[in-house]
């Protein structure tokens, strides 16, 4: 073992002097650990946020989505098809279509995106089971039947129940039109479920066959994009490469996260805010350290003579008190990594920190990973050593040789 860890570490359990030495040790011990818990609980609640919101995301978001690179659709046609079964790692394709509409119901009026599907959307996103009521079925009354979101039932103040009274559906004409003539055309659409995936989603997105969307747009083959789901096990980017490839610089194929890349981006930009806020409280903290170490420095000044009369060198008196500093922080990150796992197993079984208000969840969503346990070991490591530098420089400039006076 190197001889400045080990004195060290003999310094860290060794008796003290006066008790007042302990006490102060003990502070700086004490608002590690509260600072290293913080830090862990705060990436934790960022984590649990981002698992949840993903998994919202997932239930809408298919693997891939392809996209045009210019223009809003494009003609999907069996040889496109084909071409993308042919991918190793692609199970199913689903072909869907959106455009902004006008819905009313009764007397009330909302502005919305009317999103087309054919069969294989259900098994792409599995959207059936995020219904709240009613059923997944296009087929019914001619396949005039829509999906309403969460948020556009309660705008629109539909009741799934009622099925004499339908939707109305108003989509602006693609084509010129005269001065007389209607500029949007009008199709009735009846509701027979509810789901609830994501807000924003919900408040958007009615849910139509592919069929429909088309006659209100009056296309033939076009669609917004094709949404791909995976088999199990598929390599994702190896898939995504031979897709890109395939398809060229027209088409944008995009996984999950970049689906939602700007969002989660904003996400990670917030966790790591928090941290780097509640990581300069931890900083401020740290420096109790400095009371401490500069206290066991004058109380070893005849060791540190003795130490260099038989030879150590000035870096190597340096690196005890250093080391010494870096000790007590680990010492306060683990009894602190005990305390997030005890708040992290209450807040998990018994909801110890509730959400406010009207919400979907009762508590804070958490989620611990073992790379926040090592950045946050690193952080407060590194702010142990900050705080033992003036510490440690006071000792290194000690004499071999004391006088006493």
């Amino acid at each position: 073992m190197n001889p400045a860890l080990r004195i060290a570490r003999r310094y860290l359990f060794a008796k003290r002097s006066t008790n007042a030495i302990n006490i102060i040790s003990g502070i700086a011990v004490f608002g590690i650990s509260v600072g290293a818990a913080a830090l862990v609980l705060v990436l934790s609640v960022f984590n649990g946020f981002e698992d949840l919101i993903l998994g919202m995301y997932n239930r809408i978001n298919p693997d891939i989505k392809i996209t045009v690179a210019k223009g809003k659709t494009f003609v999907a046609d069996s040889l496109t098809l084909e071409q993308l079964y042919a991918v190793e790692g692609v199970e199913t394709v689903s072909l869907t279509l959106e455009e902004i509409a006008v819905f009313t119901y009764k007397n009330n009026r909302n502005f919305g995106i009317l999103k087309g599907v054919d069969d294989n959307y259900n098994l792409v996103t599995g959207l059936d089971s995020s219904l709240r009521e009613g059923v997944y079925d296009f087929d019914r009354r001619g396949g005039n039947n829509i999906l309403l979101g969460l948020g556009m039932r309660n705008r629109l103040e539909v009741n799934i129940r009622d099925e004499f009274t339908p939707v109305d559906v108003y989509m602006l004409k693609r084509k010129k039109t005269g001065p007389f003539e209607k500029q949007f055309l009008q199709r009735p659409a009846y509701p027979v479920g509810t789901y609830m995936v994501q807000t924003d989603f919900d408040a958007q997105y009615v849910i139509s066959s592919l069929d429909f969307a088309r006659q209100l747009l009056n296309y033939s083959d076009e669609v917004s994009a094709l949404e791909i789901k995976l088999r199990a096990g598929a390599n994702e980017i190896r898939v995504l490469e031979q897709l890109r490839a395939q398809l060229g610089s027209e088409f944008i194929a995009e996984n999950r996260y970049e689906q939602e890349e700007a969002f989660l981006k904003l996400m990670k930009m917030e966790k790591w805010l928090s941290y780097a806020i509640v990581g300069l409280m931890m900083a401020l903290v740290a420096f109790n350290l400095v009371g401490a170490l500069w206290l066991i420095v004058l109380e070893k000044k005849k060791d540190i003579a003795i130490l260099k009369s038989m030879g150590a060198s000035a870096g190597m008196v340096r690196n005890i008190f250093l080391l010494e500093g870096a000790l007590l922080s680990l010492l306060g990150t683990g009894f602190g990594f005990m305390l997030a796992l005890l708040l992290f197993g209450l807040q998990k079984s018994t909801g110890l920190i509730a959400i406010p208000g009207n919400m979907i969840l009762d508590a804070y969503p958490i989620s611990l990973r073992l790379i926040d346990f090592a950045t946050v070991s690193l952080t407060v490591v590194a702010l142990g050593l900050l705080a033992s530098w003036l510490p440690a420089r006071k000792a290194q400039k000690l004499p071999a040789i004391i006088i006493e006076e």
